[in-house]
């Protein structure tokens, strides 16, 4: 009945080869003269989700998650996670092989500065490195008195003999009543942050901001509508955009041409070396170290910094927001319809995690419009829902039972925006602490729902609106509260986040997500998540500065069984009552008779429960 066609459940982890493969990566270090290698999850632009063909440190460790690192010395070993993948990384990596560490608390300099030998030679590639993660590496290297050796190729490569092939898809134009803006209307604007910068020319790493600019988008990159592309954009003149050339059809190779020359990818460290004396910015967050060396090595000026484009990316226009708001309305009907069925295939107490997976794509299939799952769908039931990033596999897959918590955080790619929610669901009769936890966290929900702060106010600022509740309890939950969000681009879009660590300031234009949690491990997990656009606010009168708020994108109703509404204040109740008219107002005439039904009893007022 039901289909997953844009994501797998197969276990991808190869735990059982780490052994075998760890012993011929030192093998083949020793041959090369290095004692060490450090191998980050990454590839060239450290792109967020990789092509098959990048995936060194799954293919070596057996760890499948989004972010992580591994260090491989002669004698010892360790895996590098953060606190979304602890729980994944102890099933997936072998503990015999690798310690496992806390990318945060312990990251790899650390663990190198107590476990790198004098005289040693520690290996990196350049290309899968920042400048400034090199730096880290080099500076810890001189502490303990060993080297740090840029490699001229990659050792897993040269390992690695059924490693798949690069990805070849297909480059696409962004229609302009989409974008919002022409190609060459951004890079007039583009070339205006170059002057400022008082730079020759700007070095763009991150695909994402290759795709914005030129209005183009691709399949290089799972999930994310990338190609992956490199750009070169002089103060003057025109642009030069490398990308395999047989990823264009006519059309499009004619269409860039007319504003842009566009170049072999192998053209790039060509044209760089050809930069002497010229001031180059390059992003510090995705440029390779490599990049870096290539300029200075010939006499170039590389400066390093944010990528200008990406803070202009993430203030959308009107045209990308209306899309934005179009792909939520399409979206918030196919997640009534999946939360209508749900109700009734849960209480069987025969649905899988997987089956509610498929479920939901295919509600979105039914759009008529869906171009991808904006990420692997999480779909944790009890103690599977706390861990954050859970992925189900075929292996991992449980029945949701009774009287458990249901998580179900998913996203979708349409052509004219993506979308990322969370909606915890109670199946049978959730218990008290169950109900408090989740009340807590929709109160953080509606902290930030509802924040007003003034123009230049951080995510950072904002983010103890989200934990308030939680922390009375004395909980937490360990991730950011929000994260941007592009429009069909990718689903998590810097510069701006709503964490601890936020200190960009939010701007009008700018969508991010309001998703507030708290995890029991082994028990059950809790999110609530939509998405929210920074607006301006109402100005009281003898306001010194421009007020901004958030207004709220996503439209599927919260689970009312789970909230205690004595915890609740006045204009809680009412922000969730005003909320739920909202969704039922907006998506009720489009849908079927039965679903409409289900919708007017999930949205009732709260006094009615």
């Amino acid at each position: 009945m039901f289909e997953a066609r844009y994501q797998t459940f197969d276990d991808a982890s190869d735990r059982a080869q780490s052994a075998g493969r760890v012993a011929a990566l030192r093998a083949e270090l020793k041959r090369r003269g290095l004692d060490g290698l450090v191998v980050p999850r990454a590839d060239r632009q450290q792109n967020e989700y990789l092509p098959a063909s990048e995936e060194r440190l799954a293919w070596l460790t057996g760890f499948t998650g989004s972010a992580g690192a591994a260090v491989v010395l002669s004698e010892r070993a360790a895996v590098f996670v953060d606190g979304r993948y602890t729980v994944q990384a102890a099933s997936q990596v072998d503990d015999k092989v690798f310690a496992i560490e806390h990318l945060v608390e312990k990251p790899p300099d650390q663990w190198l500065e107590q476990n790198l030998k004098s005289g040693a030679k520690l290996g990196y590639d350049p290309w899968l490195h920042t400048a400034d993660g090199a730096e880290k590496l080099k500076k810890v290297c001189a502490t303990v008195g060993a080297t740090l050796v840029a490699v001229d190729s990659n050792p897993i490569d040269a390992l690695w003999s059924d490693r798949p092939a690069p990805p070849s898809g297909p480059v696409t134009l962004r229609d302009i009543k989409l974008a919002g803006e022409s190609a060459i209307d951004k890079l007039n604007r583009i070339r205006v942050e170059i002057d400022k910068l008082r730079a020759d020319m700007l070095v763009v790493s991150d695909p994402q901001n290759v795709a914005w600019t030129f209005n183009i988008r691709g399949s290089d990159v799972a999930h994310t509508p990338l190609a992956l592309a490199f750009a070169v954009i002089p103060r003057d003149g025109r642009p030069a955009l490398y990308v395999d050339g047989a990823k264009l059809d006519n059309a499009v190779r004619s269409a860039l041409e007319e504003f842009s020359d566009v170049r072999a990818p192998d053209d790039l460290t060509r044209d760089l070396a050809a930069l002497k004396d010229k001031t180059v910015r390059l992003d510090s967050g995705s440029a390779a170290d490599a990049l870096t060396r290539l300029i200075a090595d010939n006499d170039g000026k590389p400066v390093r910094g944010a990528d200008p484009i990406t803070l202009m990316k993430a203030v959308k226009n009107p045209a990308e927001i209306a899309g934005m708001k179009a792909a939520h309305k399409r979206d918030g009907v196919a997640m009534v319809r999946f939360l209508h069925w749900l109700d009734g295939a849960a209480a069987s107490g025969t649905l899988t995690e997987i089956e509610a997976v498929a479920a939901l794509e295919s509600f979105r299939c039914d759009t008529g419009r869906l171009k991808d799952v904006s990420f692997p769908t999480i779909s944790g039931s009890g103690p599977n829902g706390a861990i954050v990033h859970y992925r189900v596999t075929e292996g991992s897959n449980r029945t949701i039972g009774n009287n458990e918590l249901f998580l179900i955080d998913s996203g979708a790619q349409y052509e004219d925006g993506t979308t990322d929610i969370t909606r915890t669901i109670a199946v049978g009769t959730p218990s008290e602490e169950m109900r408090d936890r989740f009340t807590r966290v929709l109160r953080g929900h509606i902290g930030i729902a509802t924040a007003v702060f003034p123009e230049g106010t951080s995510g950072a600022q904002l983010d103890p609106f989200a934990r308030l509740a939680l922390w009375q309890a004395g909980l937490d939950f360990d991730h950011g509260t929000g994260h941007g969000v592009g429009s069909y681009l990718s689903v998590h879009e810097g510069p701006a986040r709503i964490s601890k660590l936020g200190t960009v300031a939010l701007k009008r234009g700018m969508i991010l997500s309001n998703e507030p949690g708290y995890y029991k491990t082994g028990a059950y997990g809790i999110r609530i998540e939509n998405l929210v656009l920074v607006t301006a606010a109402p100005a009281p009168d003898g306001a010194e500065k421009p007020l901004n708020q958030f207004e709220t994108l996503t439209l599927a109703p919260i689970d009312r069984r789970l909230i205690l509404t004595r915890m609740l204040t006045a204009k809680e109740r009412a922000w969730i009552d005003a909320y739920h008219a909202h969704v039922q107002i907006t998506l009720s005439p489009l849908l079927d008779a039965p679903a409409q039904a289900w919708l007017e009893a999930a949205t009732r007022p709260l006094a009615a429960i």
